[in-house]
């Protein structure tokens, strides 16, 4: 269980790559004046199997420079994409914006090869993941054994997962808005706001570059911002991730 202390607010921007850069970056200086001075960076390696800094080298540049600042960058799967049919029924795995269950499905060679090609191509750019984070949180049996040996934490819905720790840290969930149909755009606003209020010591607030294009998803996103901010110290992964270890 985490440590008491001072409550804290830990937000993850998913899904930088090349074709959401431009938001991703609007997102995160939008954050920054909202008083959020750490963030943990999801980055997805190759979306489209080309690697992200050769479509846009500015973001290995743009993420050092976060990195210097406070921001912690996880990688994010390898192309963010179910590669195959799971005999999971979907209901499992809801699809909110562009989250599959990327590693769901893949046997142990593939799901090895899957994560340390995306590990290559952030290294061959010049980025250093500190942790991982899989698409929509799905992990395997496999997946989970293999990052403790490559990364110093993983990410799952309900907590963090520090490298050669036996338990844990539980944090409560990671919570964010829906973009899919109509009905979940709907009421995933208030959704948000009433799990900001029953939050714990820890809140953990995922946001995604298609939030930008919903004015309805920004106002509720401000909302959440305005009342946490006074109440809340951000905080990145790596720090949740460091209770786990200790």
């Amino acid at each position: 269980m985490p440590r008491s202390g001072p409550a804290t607010i830990a937000v993850a921007l998913h899904d930088i790559e090349p074709a959401t850069f431009d938001r991703c970056a609007l997102i995160r200086d939008w954050l920054a004046d909202h008083g959020i001075d750490r963030v943990t960076l999801l980055v997805i390696p190759a979306r489209d199997l080309h690697h992200l800094s050769d479509r846009r080298p500015e973001i290995a540049v743009w993420l050092d420079e976060q990195r210097r600042a406070g921001d912690v960058i996880a990688q994010h799967g390898f192309q963010h994409f179910r590669y195959r049919p799971s005999h999971w029924p979907r209901r499992v795995w809801p699809r909110l914006h562009s989250e599959a269950p990327e590693f769901i499905g893949l046997d142990e060679r593939e799901t090895e090869r899957a994560l340390d090609a995306g590990r290559r191509v952030l290294k061959l750019a010049g980025i250093e993941p500190q942790g991982f984070v899989a698409p929509a949180y799905a992990y395997t049996p496999a997946l989970r054994e293999m990052l403790d040996t490559r990364f110093r934490w993983w990410a799952g819905s309900w907590g963090l997962h520090a490298a050669g720790s036996l338990v844990s840290t539980r944090t409560g969930p990671a919570i964010g808005l829906a973009s899919g149909t109509a009905a979940r755009r709907a009421i995933s606003p208030g959704v948000l706001r009433a799990a900001t209020l029953l939050a714990g010591e820890t809140l953990r607030l995922d946001v995604h570059p298609m939030d930008l294009a919903l004015p309805g998803h920004m106002l509720t996103l401000d909302w959440v911002l305005r009342h946490s901010v006074k109440r809340r110290r951000a905080v990145t992964y790596d720090e949740l991730a460091a209770v786990a270890a200790v």
